[in-house]
């Protein structure tokens, strides 16, 4: 409760999502915002995820009775009120003093769920226990099998009850130089590299030498009962793969445009996926939902659930717990008037056929 008693107020006028990012930028060093809203490359791939959503229409469906509506879902068995899930966001510390933990109680206060970033910048233990509910845990491959299963196991007895290991994006601890005192608390030291010959390749035997494969996911699977799914997939062959694989959950991603640039945008791929999965385990959603509208239309596009990124961040910088927290409602409030305008009044009833 310490950390409530310190709330930064909302800035008058605060209307939507997005309003936050004006109110975030001067707050935030300039290295530190590019941080967090640059793209890789040209920035062709995050450009593309904003993009793809304005090109989708939504289809009004009036007189429709939606009293009792709601926006509530169960994943995993665990029972959410609305389906906008926090995205794990590396060093959140750089963005407000308290960090992680005031994030995760933002996620707890809206009934909602917090996936908390190997690269968090607080310990798994301080976050877990001051969003006061079981958070997923994100996994980064540490390289090898013994340092992956030592912070797995460490997340796990923490009280994480689900694993989102990101598979596009093999690990760096950062893309920019971190001010003293800011690391990735919860991570050993990193593996070193080994020695390049000079016939060798820096990226193919050295950086790549300890990113992980299909072996890996597939013992990954074997060392934990928890629900494990997989995120950063866009080609329906590894979605087969990971079908095949046992896993118990997808996440369609391109993280953001912040690795690959010219891969495709995620809601592009996401319908095709979509079909291949239906119902054989959870889809997820994930880059570029700025607003209530693009998680519907992402939902009507076959996800299960979405997960939002930069905005909580801007919230989280601008005002904290309580920011993060306003988010949320915005985009749920955002959604549910799609929904209700739609004539959806449960998320079960989103389709296609609201589309245009």
């Amino acid at each position: 409760m310490a950390l409530l008693s310190k709330l930064t107020a909302i800035p008058p006028g605060i209307q939507t999502a997005e309003d936050y990012l004006a109110h975030a930028q001067p707050r935030l060093s300039p290295e530190v915002l590019h941080y967090l809203e640059g793209g890789s490359g040209k920035g062709i791939s995050l450009k593309a995820n904003l993009d793809a959503f304005d090109r989708v229409q939504l289809m009004s469906r009036p007189l429709v009775d939606v009293k009792g509506g709601h926006t509530r879902l169960n994943l995993f068995g665990q029972n959410f009120e609305h389906p906008l899930l926090l995205a794990p966001i590396a060093y959140q510390r750089l963005f407000h003093d308290h960090g992680e933990k005031v994030s995760a109680m933002a996620a707890n206060a809206q009934a909602g769920q917090m996936v908390v970033s190997s690269l968090a910048s607080q310990s798994l233990e301080e976050i877990i226990e001051a969003a006061g509910q079981p958070l997923w845990f994100q996994l980064y491959w540490q390289g090898d099998r013994p340092r992956t299963l030592r912070l797995l196991n460490r997340a796990l007895s923490a009280g994480y009850n689900a694993v989102m290991f990101t598979v596009d994006a093999p690990v760096k601890q950062a893309v920019m130089a971190l001010p003293d005192g800011m690391r990735a608390v919860n991570l050993e030291s990193p593996l070193s590299q080994p020695p390049v010959q000079a016939h060798q390749s820096l990226v193919f035997d050295g950086w790549m030498s300890q990113a992980p494969s299909w072996d890996d996911v597939a013992w990954l699977r074997e060392q934990i009962k928890v629900p494990l799914l997989v995120k950063g997939v866009l080609h329906t062959d590894d979605v087969a793969s990971i079908l095949r694989l046992g896993c118990d959950g997808l996440v369609v991603s391109n993280h953001g445009g912040r690795v690959l640039d010219g891969v495709p945008s995620s809601l592009v791929v996401l319908p095709e996926i979509a079909n291949m999965v239906a119902g054989k385990a959870c889809l997820l959603f994930d880059s570029g939902i700025r607003r209530g509208q693009d998680a519907f239309k992402a939902l009507a596009l076959g996800a299960d659930a979405v997960m939002i990124g930069r905005p909580y961040i801007w919230g989280l910088s601008v005002a904290g717990a309580l920011g993060v927290a306003h988010v949320i409602r915005l985009m749920r409030d955002e959604l549910e008037m799609t929904m209700a305008l739609s004539g959806a009044a449960t998320l079960a009833d989103i389709k296609l056929s609201h589309l245009s």
